[in-house]
């Protein structure tokens, strides 16, 4: 049963998320609905969604739908997606001096891979290294990584959108690109899902 509760009979919202619902995904994305923001947009709709491959959880996120008929400005558009993409990779990564760029490319190529044209898109990437010392010296560092994205959909059809978010989820997991059907065997480079202390925002 669906947890959201539409705030409007706006037909066209109700059909446009149905059918972006129908999208072929990677069969490694678990995903399920959650209550939205009520106040970024008159309608919107909201996921989590995590990548999981044998078992164990490589990259978590959230996607957020949001949709203003008379359209906003800064949008240049009526839709807006609204993306979070998490996991926590390998040490090695702390002194990787690139790793924006790289989180970028998962941007990027993500949607390209799916055909979502994408107008207004903007990323921010954030990394986190923690280190222990003293008694918790024999604690291995860690390296979060955390991208928030976000962009104007430039026609009607939502699916591509949501399977390249489906799509960054992989890449920060640690899954090489590949077709909806076709299930990973094994990653790239060596990530975990990061351990959720608190809700963010989107």
């Amino acid at each position: 049963m669906s947890v959201h509760r539409f705030r409007s009979s706006d037909e066209s919202f109700r059909a446009s998320i149905a059918a972006m619902q129908d999208a072929r995904l990677r069969p490694e994305l678990q995903w399920e609905e959650i209550p939205a923001p009520s106040r970024m947009a008159p309608h919107a709709w909201a996921a989590t969604g995590e990548i999981v491959l044998h078992d164990e959880e490589l990259a978590a996120g959230r996607i957020v739908v949001l949709h203003d008929p008379a359209g906003q400005e800064s949008w240049k558009g009526t839709y807006r997606m609204v993306v979070l993409v998490q996991a926590q990779l390998e040490p090695e990564f702390a002194v990787e001096s690139m790793l924006g760029d790289v989180a970028w490319s998962w941007v990027t190529e993500s949607l390209e891979l799916h055909d979502a044209g994408a107008l207004e898109l903007g990323c921010t990437a954030t990394r986190v290294v923690s280190q222990s010392y003293g008694a918790l010296a024999e604690r291995p560092s860690t390296v979060d990584v955390e991208m928030r994205v976000s962009w104007t959909p430039s026609g009607e059809d939502l699916g591509p959108h949501f399977a390249a978010w489906a799509a960054m989820l992989a890449a920060a997991g640690g899954l090489p690109p590949a077709p909806p059907e076709v299930a990973a065997l094994r990653t790239s480079h060596r990530a975990t899902a990061p351990r959720q202390d608190g809700a963010d925002r989107p």
